[in-house]
């Protein structure tokens, strides 16, 4: 065999070696989770923490729907809203098969509470321990064929809460009615939007909106770039994830994915991208005040949409299987095996944190997650 020939398949290994070793996923020293608190009949819909205090809401299908927001430096517990006065909240019934959205910064909360019937929409809804009074910021809804609202997520961290909203209209809704025309439906308006008190306020400059994701004062989004024939707003390609003031709405960076974006996390200095590209999934992430690209790993194609970061380590799911990101050296390691799908998984300060419902009871868990890899 030429020595050419020899070399080049030397180099081939050495290749797939170097591609084994990053995407190897070890259980060696795996740390265990903790539970940080438990409770027999109930469930948990939703969670998401901040800093040293999480947050979950639970429904019941006869008492009333609540929001726990607990300190875990000493355990207070508030319950919101206040039920003095008559909530949405409270009342809800919720379908199974809806899925609940929740955000937290600091001890102000957002959450979402979908519907069907009689409209499909989804009620945006707030409080705060300072301010215990549920707040109905918006009913973000749509017609049966698409036409009005569509919520593209919330988020929070920091002093900031901040949600995501399409509007979608015919594109000429006389020829549509009229049917001299065809009924396509485009993108008329929209953006993200940041809570200041019990007022939502519309951060300058920015698109409609898709996907939603804050550090601090740092907003990320996914613009919206088409509108389906059901009216639900997507991602593409085509358009680029931009990074923001949440006040100003100043544009810090500007990340182009090589595929269509289905989930974001953003932390002080990094912005990481679920992307579904020709060739498969993949996780990527990039220099959040430049939009440089860092690194990017394949990733199983039924990973969750829903991913959380820090500078150091990027945590995403696959199934019951809690997996992460080294950031400078690309190495994929599972960490634990969840005992329920884990609800709400969110990394903050080395601290990872998540809901689990084990038949008719609920329990959080924690995982203190150190080093690198």
């Amino acid at each position: 065999m030429p020595l050419g020939t020899v070399a080049a398949m030397g180099w081939i290994v050495a290749a797939v070696a170097a591609s084994a070793a990053v995407l190897t996923q070890t259980n060696a020293s795996a740390p265990r989770p903790q539970t940080i608190w438990s409770h027999a009949h109930t469930s948990i819909a939703a969670f998401a923490q901040d800093g040293s205090t999480v947050a979950w809401l639970s429904p019941s299908a006869r008492g009333c729907n609540t929001v726990h927001l607990r300190s875990l430096a000493n355990g207070v517990e508030v319950l919101l809203p206040s039920q003095k006065a008559r909530n949405v909240t409270c009342r809800f019934a919720r379908a199974q098969t809806e899925p609940v959205n929740l955000a937290l910064a600091g001890t102000h909360l957002l959450w979402t509470l979908p519907q069907q019937k009689p409209l499909p929409l989804d009620y945006l809804l707030g409080a705060s321990v300072g301010d215990t009074i549920e707040r109905r910021f918006q009913e973000i809804a749509h017609t049966p064929r698409g036409v009005g609202q569509w919520l593209g997520g919330v988020a929070g961290s920091g002093g900031t809460l901040t949600y995501a909203v399409t509007a979608v209209d015919y594109e000429d809704e006389a020829a549509c009615l009229a049917r001299t025309g065809p009924c396509t439906l485009v993108k008329s308006g929209g953006g993200v939007y940041r809570v200041h008190g019990r007022i939502p306020v519309h951060v300058p400059d920015t698109e409609p909106a898709v996907e939603v994701a804050t550090s601090g004062t740092t907003i990320a989004y996914v613009p919206t770039t088409e509108i389906a024939k059901n009216g639900r707003p997507r991602a593409g390609a085509d358009l680029p994830v931009t990074i923001v003031d949440a006040n100003t709405g100043q544009q810090f960076a500007a990340v182009v994915p090589q595929g269509v974006p289905t989930a974001i996390a953003l932390s002080a200095h990094v912005l990481a991208t679920l992307e579904q590209t020709p060739l498969g999934l993949r996780l990527a992430w990039y220099r959040a005040q430049t939009g440089q690209p860092l690194g990017s790993v394949p990733v199983p194609r039924s990973t969750a949409p829903s991913l959380t970061a820090s500078d150091r380590l990027i945590v995403f799911r696959v199934g019951r299987s809690i997996r992460t990101v080294d950031v400078a050296s690309h190495q994929v390691r599972t960490l634990v095996r969840a005992a329920a799908r884990p609800v709400g998984l969110s990394f903050v300060a080395s601290w990872l944190r998540w809901a689990e419902n084990i038949r008719t009871s609920a329990r959080i868990r924690a995982l203190y997650v150190s080093g690198r890899g």
